[in-house]
């Protein structure tokens, strides 16, 4: 399979702050290698989860420079450019030096709500530009904005370099529209944890994950059974993972994991920046509860 370097579990980096609210890079570096170490087979670097509209281009710069350093092209990256200004997508991608990035993930427009005409332009335009291969997104529970399984296949027969989707619609039966529509190198990835195990068994490739950032050898030996049809054992991780899934999402994202991590002692503060802010002490709690059920009974 042409596309087999994400097959599998990605994790879409969280982008860790001091007490001073700049980047943490003895932070980032300890959640690289803890992922790396327990199974992990890429990361996506300034996605959403990265709270990358936050940094500034020198931030991002520096943070794009920094992992591709420290993961060594031990795993691929995949480097999150999307948003809902076309134009500045096409600048950004003529800025980046993209030697050691394998691919783009790119978040379908939000807020505007374009048309399927519109997100099939907006697609096109940064196929076109891309020296590398690009991941659709699809979340439209955060984009307001959904790409129909018709779009993501007028996209992928018109460019070879769209080479599969992130789907996080929560739609079990568009996912199976997209298998349907689009050859099996075509890949279907869950961007949500929940629906990791369901989507692989319906035909899917694996995940881009946020929880799997706080339980990486749980969640890669799930997938892996998974994508193995090893139903039982897959079924088992995936219960598991189930205990404390909702709460990582319970205040947005990426407020959870952060908590998580920091509960975990993989990074030093759970700081976020405005307008986002730390999880509530009865949330923390509850999630700190779970996150040490999960561990123990693994």
């Amino acid at each position: 399979m042409k596309n087999n370097k994400f097959i599998g579990t990605g994790v879409a980096l969280i982008t860790p702050f001091d007490e001073l609210n700049n980047v943490d890079y003895n932070s980032l570096n300890k959640l690289i290698e803890n992922s790396i170490r327990n199974g992990v087979n890429y990361f996506v670097v300034l996605g959403t989860t990265a709270e990358s509209t936050s940094l500034s281009i020198k931030e991002q710069n520096d943070i794009i420079n920094f992992v591709i350093k420290i993961v060594n092209k031990r795993v691929p990256i995949v480097l999150g450019l999307g948003g809902n200004n076309t134009s500045k997508i096409l600048e950004r991608i003529n800025e980046i030096n993209f030697d050691e990035i394998a691919a783009i993930l790119s978040v379908s427009p939000y807020y505007n709500k374009p048309t399927q005409e519109g997100i099939y332009k907006h697609y096109s335009k940064i196929a076109e530009r891309s020296p590398v291969d690009i991941i659709l997104y699809n979340v439209p529970g955060r984009t307001s904005s959904n790409i129909e399984p018709l779009t993501v296949k007028k996209l992928a027969e018109k460019y070879a370099n769209i080479i599969g989707i992130k789907e996080a619609s929560g739609d079990l039966c568009q996912s199976m529209q997209i298998k349907e529509y689009l050859p099996n190198d075509f890949l279907i990835i869950s961007g949500d944890d929940k629906m990791t195990f369901p989507i692989i068994m319906l035909g899917g490739h694996g995940v881009i994950s946020v929880q799997a950032m706080a339980f990486p050898e749980i969640f890669s030996l799930m997938v892996k059974h998974s994508l193995n049809k090893n139903i039982i054992e897959a079924r088992k991780l995936h219960y598991k993972l189930l205990y404390s899934v909702d709460m990582f999402y319970i205040e947005g994202n990426p407020t959870g994991i952060k908590q998580g991590l920091f509960f975990l002692d993989i990074i030093k503060t759970n700081k976020l920046r405005l307008p986002l802010v730390e999880m509530s002490s009865k949330n923390s709690q509850i999630l700190n509860k779970l996150i040490k059920k999960t561990l123990i009974d693994s």
